[in-house]
Order: C-alpha cells, then sequence, then structure tokens
C-alpha cells in the first residue's frame, strides 16, 4: 500500500517539479551545459515585436486566401472535408516563408514526437513554431490540469500555456475557444488539438529539449498579440485565455531558428533559460 502511494506520488510530481521554481533552480547547475543565459530581460528576443507580427500576419493572410473552405465559420474542420487540404498549407508555408515544418518521431530514443523542418530550409532568425495552448494567468486554478502534463510551458512572468492536446486540457481549450467566438468569426484555432492544424507552425509544443549531443537550433520568444491584430486572422492564433478579460492582452510563445536548419532537422531548444 505504502509502495503504491509513493509510486503515485513520484507520478505526480515527476509532471509538476518542472514548474517549480525552487526545484528548478537547484537542479539548474546540473544542466549548466544546455542551458540558454541572457544578460537582460530585453535581450531574450531575437526578433523585434514588428518582425514577429509582421511574419504572422504574413503567413496568415496568405493562409486565407489559399483555404478551400470559409475557415472563419469552420476552420477546425475543414482537415476532414479534403485530404488535400494539410498538402496546400504546407505548399503555403513553403512558398510563404521559405520552408515547412511537421511532427515526426523523434530521432532521440525515448523522446517520443518531435518536430523537424520537412521542406526547405529556415533561416537564422526565423519563426519556427508556436506554442499552442490556453494561458494561464499566475493566480489561475491549473493544478488538475497539470498532472502528468509535461506540456505546461512556463513564461518569465509567471504566465503558464498548457499546450497538452489530450485530456482535460483539450475539453478546457475547446471550451475556452467556443465561448470567446465573435458572431461568425473564431478568436483561436482549435485545429492543433488535430492531427492536421490548420497553422502549420502550431507544433512547438514537441520540439524536444537539447542536449550534449544535440544542441539547441531553436530558442523561445514571447510576444503579446496587440489588439489590433486582424479579426479575420484570429482564427489562426492557436491560444486562448483561461479566463475572458480585455486588461491583459493575449501571450503566444514563438520558437526562433538560431541557426540556419536545413530540410531534415529536427527542432531542439533550451527548455530553461536564466535571465541575469
Amino acid at each position: 500500500m505504502i509502495k503504491a502511494l509513493f509510486k503515485a506520488f513520484a507520478l505526480r510530481w515527476k509532471s509538476y517539479r518542472h514548474r517549480f521554481v525552487p526545484w528548478i533552480a537547484l537542479n539548474l547547475q546540473k544542466n549548466e551545459r544546455t542551458l540558454r543565459q541572457v544578460k537582460d530581460r530585453s535581450q531574450d528576443k531575437l526578433l523585434q515585436d514588428e518582425e514577429v507580427l509582421g511574419s504572422l500576419l504574413c503567413l496568415f493572410t496568405q493562409l486565407l486566401k489559399h483555404d478551400l473552405k470559409n475557415q472563419r465559420e469552420l476552420p477546425q474542420s475543414t482537415h476532414n472535408l479534403d485530404a488535400n487540404v494539410p498538402d496546400e498549407r504546407s505548399a503555403v508555408m513553403l512558398n510563404t516563408l521559405g520552408f515547412g515544418v511537421a511532427r515526426r518521431r523523434s530521432s532521440l530514443q525515448f523522446a517520443g514526437n518531435g518536430v523537424f523542418v520537412t521542406q526547405g530550409r529556415a533561416p537564422k532568425g526565423t519563426i519556427v513554431a508556436m506554442y499552442p495552448g490556453t494561458i494561464y494567468q499566475a493566480d489561475e486554478p491549473i493544478f488538475f490540469q497539470s498532472i502528468r502534463n509535461p506540456f505546461v510551458f512556463r513564461c518569465i512572468d509567471g504566465v503558464l500555456i498548457d499546450g497538452n492536446d489530450r485530456a482535460i486540457s483539450k475539453t478546457v481549450y475547446r471550451s475556452c475557444s467556443g465561448r470567446d467566438r465573435l458572431g461568425p468569426f473564431l478568436l483561436s484555432d482549435c485545429s492543433w488539438l488535430t492531427s492536421d492544424p490548420v497553422n502549420p507552425l502550431a507544433v512547438g509544443q514537441y520540439v524536444n529539449n537539447c542536449s550534449n549531443e544535440k544542441a539547441a537550433n531553436v530558442c523561445y520568444q514571447e510576444y503579446d498579440v496587440p489588439d489590433g491584430f486582424p479579426l479575420e486572422l484570429r482564427q489562426f492564433l492557436p491560444n486562448v485565455k483561461y479566463r475572458a478579460d480585455t486588461q491583459r492582452p493575449l501571450r503566444c510563445v514563438v520558437l526562433v531558428s538560431l541557426r540556419d536548419i536545413n530540410c531534415g532537422e529536427e527542432l531542439f531548444s533550451n527548455y530553461y533559460t536564466i535571465v541575469h
């Protein structure tokens, strides 16, 4: 009985510890060789917000133009209506950004899925993925969603993004997305919860951590969506607030390439960044 309780506690602790700040601080030195360190919070961004906005607007506009169905009404179901839609989106991304990314079996032995550049080449300083999920402020409840959930991303200011596409996390995201619908317009994208995301960038939660053998080639960058973001393009944003409010901007996290990444390469990030 005691052994079973200890095992259950160990499983829950394993999934939670990466969000327990004292544990993180204690273990940073053990992973010093795979840490990303910046001298100041302002230096954490490789791209200016204007560049991030420009890239997203460019891709989202082309996705909207090339869509075979009216995504403003049914973006989450178009992948079931035409078998060629995923290929169309990959082609749009390739023509717009010069490369494509997709989720594949990781090159790491025990890592499960990973994200690869599958077409073209991603130049240094390019957005290669987005981290999808429900946005939680520091004072909002996420305990039950976080149990055995390795996809919770912690921002510098304590904001959390739950990028799990299964179980209660999936239900919460769909509920919040439906709540925020504005007439015929969807303000977020639910398709990343499926195997065929409408926004091909929305695979960032599957990017694996770097190691001494696999150096990081991308890094995370936080981005707050401005109020003036076009209404018709918000359907491609793979994030939604847990609590509906108009006071805080929508938080997004993009992954930016640290070097040129060639076709066939897997993306690796630094799960820990120290800001001095």
